[in-house]
């Protein structure tokens, strides 16, 4: 005997199994892990109705690129670059080129070896925040024998000009704490881009961090460093081991998260590198990715951005962010 399911009964059925269906997924979503930061869909079977989103990190690596003659080369495609994290090739899911709104943190040495570049340090920063556009935001943090906030998120560049005319140099350098305070509070950023500037001689010799510990920091932080190097012209001999190291520094810390450290030999020169940061900042490619290892385990991953090389073009040199960590369980 065949039997046939009556409509109110199919209906039934059909509630029935709808309920236990979303419960089933309900419970897994539930048991999903946590700190991921980007979500990618994986479609159910057709039919029914619902679309399961698997939660997993997105990977996001800044990338400028320059010729021989270190102008920006832009209209690169995606098909341009090659990614690999730690030597395993990666599939870019999200590319690019264009110019996206800034959050950007000030960090600027008042201590008394700035004393006589502090002017023209100060008219460098206002033709860097003249490139400022709407939607960008930036804050000030000064440094001298301690680091404090000045500015907090503001489109008002103005403020950030006004704070920076009451410096007064004078006292030892504490550079480390000053970028440590900048990257504490980039974390109130509104903007997915982030670069933190560093003003300075980078002769730092008053800090409660280390180098170490702050090449570690900037590692783990989703920021790009840029550094404009208030340099001495002079030899090394009557300069303090700190001013000597100073240029080294700065340019590791920057290199750790694919930014630059540029050199004024002149103070006159430093309106100049102000806006040749800015120029890069606005002339990037970002790569986004899904890691295929997804093992959480905390540790740094390298990355590695290769280009293909166009015809007719001079060489290319890509710079990026060298790195990441990796979530912890």
């Amino acid at each position: 005997m065949q039997w046939k399911m009556g409509a109110p009964y199919a209906a039934w059925a059909l509630a029935l199994w709808m309920l236990f269906s979303a419960a089933a997924l309900g419970q897994e979503a539930a048991g999903a892990p946590a700190g991921h930061s980007a979500s990618a869909p994986q479609d159910l079977p057709q039919g029914t109705g619902i679309n399961l989103r698997v939660e997993t990190t997105l990977v996001e690596i800044p990338v400028s690129v320059t010729d021989s003659l270190n102008r920006f080369v832009l209209g690169l495609q995606k098909e341009d670059f090659h990614l690999t994290e730690d030597g395993v090739e990666q599939n870019v899911a999200h590319f690019s080129g264009e110019d996206a709104p800034l959050s950007v943190g000030l960090a600027f040495d008042e201590s008394g070896s700035m004393s006589y570049k502090v002017r023209t340090s100060q008219a460098a920063v206002a033709q860097f925040l003249k490139t400022m556009n709407a939607g960008d935001e930036a804050f000030l943090v000064e440094f001298s024998d301690s680091a404090k906030v000045s500015v907090g998120f503001t489109t008002d560049t103005g403020a950030i000009q006004t704070a920076l005319k009451a410096a007064q140099p004078g006292g030892l350098t504490a550079m480390l704490d000053g970028i440590n305070l900048a990257l504490r509070e980039m974390k109130k950023a509104k903007n997915a881009r982030k670069a933190i500037v560093v003003v300075s001689d980078g002769g730092d010799n008053h800090s409660q961090y280390t180098a170490a510990q702050i090449e570690s920091l900037v590692r783990e932080a989703d920021v790009q460093i840029y550094a404009m190097g208030v340099f001495e012209p002079s030899l090394p001999f009557g300069l303090t081991p700190e001013e000597v190291s100073g240029p080294r520094l700065l340019s590791e810390i920057a290199t750790q998260t694919g930014g630059r450290a540029f050199a004024a030999a002149l103070t006159s020169d430093l309106p100049s590198v102000a806006a040749r940061i800015a120029v890069e900042l606005r002339n990037q490619y970002v790569l986004g990715y899904y890691p295929k290892n997804e093992t959480k385990d905390g540790k740094y991953r390298h990355v590695e951005v290769k280009l293909s090389q166009p015809h007719g073009v001079s060489p290319l040199k890509a710079h990026w962010r060298l790195g990441y960590y990796a979530p912890a369980q």
